[in-house]
């Protein structure tokens, strides 16, 4: 099969075009073959193949510009590549004139989130033509919706006559992608033109043509056989932006009247059937992944997966599977099913010892059934890269009753060596294991059948990615070299904690991730793109820069962005400060600070926990030079006067002006938000002013550019792995670069109306959010719409006075109504999706949201040991039959002009 392939791309000197045919896919990455184009101007390019292929076969590839022999200066949009298909009989050759493919400005169109769930085309190969010699069109018309068909109509007789009855049939043969074939021996003339009309299959009489002018093809001079393809510019039509509402719940939190003490896949389902009942289209959850390290509470925290791929198994539904046998042992399970049903909140450790105890009598029962069934061989074929060690960290987690891997006699890391004796059946290693093994397939199982149901339902599954994971998990046991162990991932200081976050998740070796083009990343999003079709990847920002903590630090105001430019002492001193180091670097600590600080307490401190250096200050004892050892000293002590003896103690600790580099110890960075300490206070007014400019430059400017190029080494390869709707959460401190990568890349922002991105104001203006956005009131993160309401009643009455335009005195608590409005004016907002949490839907109807408003609160980003337990309180059958209050919610939908 002879293939001529065209291009017109105008590069630079030294740069030349690649052609890259899709020959598969490994792990997620595309596998290509690339062949190197050719040109005579510079202007127009070509590449020749002669490919052993077969008629009605196809073709994927996508160009690259590259300098020299492996540089890659630019790509095409690789989510959907070029497709060239084989139908005519005649065997070719075939001249193919394509144009360059960036990333559309809608690219979301062409998301699974679109494709596979809102419009649900079936896509259709252009059957097998037999013309003397054929013209082929293609475009894109991704607007279209999903009842509607595309036909090309123009001014030959063999084209309709501009009469759409009679004009070309296309066929959708890619996602958004029609072509025609064309018998060139039938027109009139080697010139025609045509446009595009999109048709409702269901009312063919339901007309929308294409805007602009004709277009016109002049064809060339063709040889008998030859096939020549023109790939034309995107279709338009006039049609509005899709707008979605939806909710945001997390599966645990979901209640039926069947669940067993937590939310479960069974429940997801009649949540899906909510979702579908109340016009809405998106159901967003947080993190579903195994969180299992101490079998304690502690464990209930979503965003520290032990394994990026195993799904939690208290997510299980214990309803689809087989009933246990033993008669007695299911009325015990039954009992104790209602009695933790019945509680308020979960009770994680109940709940997840009774849903273990349960699968392992299943397992007794089912399992080497189930192993030998050849549904399980298919799933440990496909999983078994990450299934195998995942089991075998499992096992061992329980043999030696910690998590923490580094602390277990042996098997420090996985052997790869392993993984053919714990992948047979008939051997020891195996069977340890196999418990393992049987229950991810039932719940991966389980979780792709909702993902079906909810597709069918036309309801959009978004998912959540966290930044990390957990120190003592899978993934770092399994492949260390992607870890660096000697940090801690967390957040700067912000509006959800004054001393910063410390997650305690360890950073990225970014270097060895880049080495093999983010492989770990792209099975990740890969294996999550068989559960859902929109994604939000948890603090975005962490692909520019992490903040990176010390291992011995509690707090995080003694981090830095890692990777970024740190300062030298001659950079430092080039603003006009004097940079003294001890000064600046070490603890601020004398005695009006102490008197400050601890009050009648401070002599105490002076003779526990601190030595006179020189100059009337004073250094930490070495037992207590670090926060770490500070918080082991205070380690059983609960009284509140410890503690708060505790927190001086870190905050001592972390007064300094400048924080070393990591890994340069003759650079520096600013320490974040010094200026509330005494080190700055000391500080004369002249240097005060001068650090504030250091501060500024530093956190604002100087590392724009190098992390724009750290975050676009990355997020591409990650962003262009799936066809899922990508969605990111980027608050916080967020440099100036982060939108020029999201905008480059068409993710969607998030904005809350209460945390607004521009510094001007002190509400965002909902109707200048972009439409390329997730608009939401709360997350998992923040207070309810009604505990913010009561949470500072200056701040509401602000709002409530210049932002919704009501006079008089605010209301408290928020009542239903006004609740409804502010819902309305939310889904009025441009964004393209519109996504609340079931709290705040329910704060509309007084008689069924919960009294408690601080009871539904999820999560406190301040508490690193937060209990994850919130639970709905009302039953989705209940919410189902909930006649009134999903009218309310249908209503609001409908008349913002929502789906």
């Amino acid at each position: 099969m002879n293939i001529l392939l065209n291009i017109t791309y105008d590069t630079s000197f030294g740069e030349e075009l690649v052609l890259n045919l899709i020959t598969g896919r490994e792990e997620g990455s595309i596998v290509t073959t690339p062949y190197r184009m050719h040109t005579n101007d510079g202007h127009v390019w070509k590449c020749d193949l002669n490919l052993g292929l077969e008629t009605g076969t196809h073709i994927d590839y996508y160009y690259t510009v590259v300098r020299g022999e492996t540089t890659v200066v630019r790509s095409e949009w690789v989510v959907e590549p070029h497709r060239l298909e084989l139908t005519s009989m005649r065997g070719g050759p075939f001249v193919v004139y394509d144009h360059w493919l960036g990333i559309p400005s809608d690219s979301y169109l062409y998301s699974s989130a679109f494709t596979d769930c809102i419009r649900r085309r079936r896509m259709s190969p252009a059957p097998l033509v037999n013309y003397p010699v054929t013209a082929r069109v293609k475009v894109r018309a991704p607007q279209l919706k999903g009842r509607e068909r595309l036909v090309l109509v123009g001014s030959d007789l063999s084209l309709g006559a501009w009469n759409v009855a009679d004009g070309v049939t296309m066929y959708e043969h890619n996602y958004n992608e029609w072509v025609a074939d064309i018998d060139v021996t039938r027109l009139a003339g080697r010139t025609f033109e045509f446009k595009f009309v999109a048709v409702d299959v269901h009312d063919p009489g339901d007309l929308l043509w294409e805007d602009g002018m004709n277009r016109r093809i002049d064809l060339p001079e063709m040889k008998e056989n030859q096939v020549v393809v023109y790939e034309l510019d995107e279709a338009f039509f006039p049609i509005y932006d899709v707008r979605c509402a939806g909710t945001q719940v997390p599966v645990f939190s979901l209640r039926s009247r069947t669940s067993f003490g937590v939310g479960d896949f069974g429940d997801l389902k009649k949540m899906v059937d909510w979702i579908s009942k109340t016009q809405q289209c998106v159901l967003q959850l947080l993190p579903i992944n195994d969180t299992t390290t101490t079998h304690t509470w502690t464990d209930s925290y979503p965003y520290s997966c032990i394994s990026i791929f195993a799904l939690h198994p208290q997510y299980v539904d214990l309803n689809a599977l087989p009933p246990i046998e033993d008669e007695a042992e299911r009325q015990r399970f039954e009992a104790l099913r209602q009695e933790l049903n019945a509680l308020p909140r979960i009770d994680y450790e109940r709940v997840n010892n009774a849903k273990t105890e349960y699968l392992q009598i299943l397992y007794g029962q089912e399992g080497k059934k189930v192993l030998a069934s050849a549904e399980f061989k298919r799933f440990f074929d496909e999983a078994g890269i990450w299934l195998v060690p995942y089991a075998q960290y499992c096992y061992l987690r329980e043999k030696y009753g910690t998590a923490d891997f580094s602390r277990w006699p042996d098997h420090n890391h996985f052997d790869e060596s392993e993984r053919k004796a714990l992948s047979g059946q008939r051997n020891v290693a195996f069977k340890n294991v196999a418990f393992y093994y049987y229950v991810q397939f039932i719940l991966n199982t389980q979780m792709s059948e909702v993902h079906d149901y909810a597709r069918a339902k036309g309801v959009i599954l978004k998912g959540d990615i966290p930044i990390g994971v957990s120190r003592y998990g899978c993934d770092v046991w399994q492949e260390p070299r992607y870890f660096n162990l000697n940090g801690q991932a967390g957040a700067p200081p912000d509006d959800f904690s004054v001393n910063g976050q410390n997650w305690g998740f360890p950073t990225y070796n970014w270097d060895e991730m880049l080495k093999d083009g983010c492989r770990w990343w792209v099975r990740r999003f890969s294996n999550m793109a068989k559960f859902f079709d929109a994604y939000r990847i948890d603090h975005v920002l962490g692909f520019f820069r992490i903040w990176e903590i010390p291992v011995n630090a509690v707090h995080g105001l003694l981090g830095q962005f890692s990777p970024a430019l740190g300062m030298t002492r001659e950079e430092i001193e080039a603003y006009g400060l004097h940079f003294q180091e001890e000064l600046f670097t070490e603890p601020f600590i004398t005695d009006w600070v102490l008197d400050r600080m601890f009050g009648e307490r401070a002599d105490m401190v002076r003779q526990t926990y601190l030595e006179p250096t020189h100059d009337g200050r004073y250094r930490m004892k070495e037992e207590y030079n670090t926060q770490r050892k500070v918080e082991a000293a205070f380690a059983d002590k609960t009284d509140q006067d410890d503690l708060n003896l505790r927190d001086g103690l870190y905050a001592l600790i972390s007064d300094v002006l400048f924080v070393r580099d990591h890994k340069d110890a003759n650079k520096f960075h600013p320490r974040i938000s010094v200026q509330f300490d005494f080190i700055y206070e000391s500080l004369y007014d002249s240097d005060k002013y001068l650090f504030n400019k250091i501060y500024n430059d530093y956190y604002y400017r100087r590392n724009n550019q190098f992390w724009y190029r750290e975050a676009m080494n990355k997020l591409p390869k990650i962003v262009e792995a799936t066809r899922m709707l990508v969605c990111a959460e980027d608050l916080g401190m967020v440099p100036d670069c982060v939108s020029w990568v999201m905008n480059e890349l068409k993710i969607l922002s998030l904005e809350l109306q209460s945390m607004p991105k521009d510094p001007h104001v002190r509400f965002g203006v909902l109707a200048r959010n972009p439409y390329r956005s997730v608009c939401t009131i709360s997350s998992h993160d923040t207070p309810t719409l009604r505990q913010w309401w009561d949470e500072d009643w200056t701040r509401t009455q602000d709002f409530f006075n210049n932002v919704l335009q009501k006079y008089g005195a605010a209301p408290h608590p928020l009542p239903g109504w006004l609740a409804r409005d502010i819902i309305s004016r939310h889904l009025l907002c441009p964004s393209m999706l519109c996504i609340l949490t079931i709290q705040d839907w329910m704060s509309i109807d007084e008689g069924l949201r919960l009294a408690d408003a601080d009871a539904e609160r999820i999560n406190v980003p301040s508490n690193p040991h937060h209990y994850w337990r919130y639970r709905m309180h009302v039953n989705i059958e209940d919410l189902i039959e909930g006649h009134d209050f999903n009218q309310n919610i249908t209503d609001l939908v409908k008349e913002s002009g929502r789906m």
